[in-house]
This record gives structure tokens, sequence and C-alpha cells, in this order.
């Protein structure tokens, strides 16, 4: 199989193409409720790249040259939002769980891992039409946010939802598209919300996964990070919400 390499990001010519039709919805979640919006420029040059043009039917050749603007512009919108003071304090927290699986949830409890630009060595997801892309590398979510989900009946529990990392002590609803993580010897940036799916659905008393759709719920969703510094993890280790 072929890759398209961006940076150090490597995309099958799927991954390229589902990134470009994702483009416009990441970067309007990377500006989210912030008023006046500090990356309207950006947004709109995304649009302007994409205007007129189906990703899933462009040549291979155009779709690395588009593919390499866009994920340009979208990558200037967590640093041009740091810079600006537009993300919240600084926040600490600690690395409460750590997941791996073979493809499907739950994902399997494990000490230490490896983190590389494309996630978790040896992670695996079974359903590339919609995980797997390096916008989407880590799956982040909160042991806080679990806890409330328990108190209220539903049997989920850490990991169960896909997600690889769950972190404690932070503030979940600052944890948005935009912001930047340190977690251990890792560096990530949160891109985009992550839509719940219906595996998921086990794990709720009445089946509706629906609740931890962050356009329902905000602050309950599970986020989508980008690695932007490779390194290991461990369970325990440290957890820094950037400013």
């Amino acid at each position: 199989m072929s890759m398209i390499p961006i940076g150090p990001y490597l995309f099958t010519e799927r991954d390229a193409r589902k990134t470009l039709v994702n483009a416009p919805t990441i970067v309007r979640m990377m500006t989210g409720d912030r008023d006046p919006d500090p990356i309207a420029h950006l947004a709109h040059r995304v649009d302007e790249l994409l205007d007129g043009i189906d990703p899933m039917a462009l040549r291979g050749d155009d779709l690395a040259d588009l593919l390499a603007r866009v994920w340009a512009t979208l990558a200037a919108a967590p640093t041009t939002l740091r810079l600006g003071g537009h993300n919240p304090p600084t926040r600490r927290g600690l690395l409460a769980h750590l997941h791996r699986g073979d493809g499907g949830v739950p994902k399997l409890p494990i000490e230490e891992a490896y983190v590389d630009w494309n996630g978790i060595e040896g992670d695996v997801q079974k359903t590339r039409e919609h995980h797997g892309r390096p916008f989407q590398a880590l799956c982040l979510w909160s042991t806080e946010v679990i806890d409330r989900l328990r108190v209220d009946g539903h049997p989920i529990f850490p990991g169960a939802a896909g997600e690889n990392l769950t972190l404690s002590g932070l503030p979940w609803d600052e944890v948005r598209p935009g912001t930047r993580l340190r977690i251990g010897d890792v560096e990530c940036e949160v891109w985009a919300y992550a839509v719940p799916c219906r595996q998921n659905a086990r794990w709720f008393a009445d089946g509706d996964f629906e609740r931890i759709h962050h356009d329902r719920t905000p602050g309950t969703s599970r986020v989508y990070a980008t690695v932007t510094r490779r390194g290991n993890l461990r369970v325990g280790s440290k957890v820094v919400l950037e400013p």
C-alpha cells in the first residue's frame, strides 16, 4: 500500500481523502464558541482550498499536494490559539489508565506504551472508515466523566469506550480542540471531538450512547489528539494541559 508522507505523518490514500473531507469540521471544532473567532482566517483558507473539490475523486498527485496545504493550515490553528492566549490556563492531572486493542471495544489495560506519530504502538483500529487517521492518533477521555456516568447507573469503565488514555484531575470541558497536552514524554494537540459509536451502546443502561456526543452534552465527549512529540507513557505519568 503506497503512503502519502506529510511531515512525520503517513497517510493511506483513504486516510488522506477522509482527512480532507473532515478538515472544515476540524477547524470549526477548534473555533468552538470563541468569539471573536481568532482562527477565522484559517477556516476561510480551508474552505478556499477545498472549494469545488471532491476529495474522494481527486487524482493521486493532486491529492498529496492538497493534503499538504490543508494539513499545514489545520496545524497552524492550535499554535495560533495558544500564542493569542485563547486557551485555558495551565491544568495538571495524571494518566490514570492506558489502553490498547486489536480492534473494537473495550480496549484492554496496559501499564506502559510507546507513542509514535500514529498513536500507541500495537493499537489497532478495526473500523478504518471512521478511525485511525493522524489527527485521531490518540483518543482521550476523563475518569471524572466516567465516574459521573457510573453514578447515573451506566456500566461503563475506563477503556470501554475505546479511549487509549483515561486522564484524571483535569476540568474536562477545558480539554477542547485547539489545546495542547504534555503526558509523560509525549506531546499532543487536541484536534477534534470523537463522535460516539453504536458499539458503545452496551455501556449505557438505556443504550443511549449519544449522551456523550459533544453537541448534545458538552464536556462529556472523548477527544482525538494529533501526536506532536513521540515518547513513552506509563500509568501514573503527569499530565499538563498547557495554555
